[in-house]
């Protein structure tokens, strides 16, 4: 029997990333979450990101195929002008940021990607895009502290700025105990006029 080993594949998705002050700015803001819900799972400041595909778990070879056209794709956008602001919840589950400013672009930019994916004939479960930043998920059981600090953000709105780069990442969930971690495959910095 050839079964893969865990090495032979990896969990991936493409994003944006806010930058480090816009990140900063929400996590002021939710300090007080932070210390009033402790027991929640935390996503990490440096892994905030803004998913525009999620491709999932792939063989590791079929990745390196998406660089040269990722790569193109970004060379002829623009950067997209976002702001992080309100909240809201998946399900009493998730807590999440959501996405203002140039939405309509951002959506425009999330379906060329998907295009790239499906040329380079990935399979991947091509969602309606929902933008948001996933900042931390529920304990089992414990549904009133998403609530309560998504109602602590409704009125947060962070300042405006421009997507810099398109990432490729690849994350280890599923590979062993402790938080997830993610990391940049390659990033191409949106050069379009």
């Amino acid at each position: 029997m050839n079964e893969q080993s865990p090495a032979s594949t990896i969990r991936v998705f493409i994003a944006l990333a806010p930058p480090d002050d816009a990140k900063e700015e929400l996590a002021r803001a939710l300090s007080p979450a932070y210390d009033a819900h402790p027991g929640m799972r935390w996503n990490r400041i440096e892994d905030w990101h803004i998913t525009l595909a999620f491709l999932g778990e792939l063989p590791a070879a079929s990745v390196p195929p998406l660089r040269a056209p990722l790569a193109e794709l970004a060379a002829t956008h623009r950067p997209v002008e976002l702001a992080l602001r309100g909240s809201g919840h998946f399900d009493e589950r998730v807590l999440w940021s959501g996405i203002g400013g140039d939405v309509e672009g951002l959506r425009l930019l999330a379906a060329d990607v998907r295009a790239v994916v499906t040329g380079c004939a990935i399979p991947f479960e091509d969602r309606p895009l929902r933008p948001h930043l996933t900042l931390a998920r529920a304990r089992r059981g414990d549904r009133s502290s998403v609530r309560t600090a998504a109602a602590g953000l409704t009125d947060f709105t962070g300042r405006p700025w421009h997507s810099e780069r398109l990432h490729l990442v690849g994350s280890n969930i599923g590979r062993g105990p402790g938080p997830i971690h993610y990391r940049d495959i390659a990033s191409w910095p949106f050069t379009g006029s």
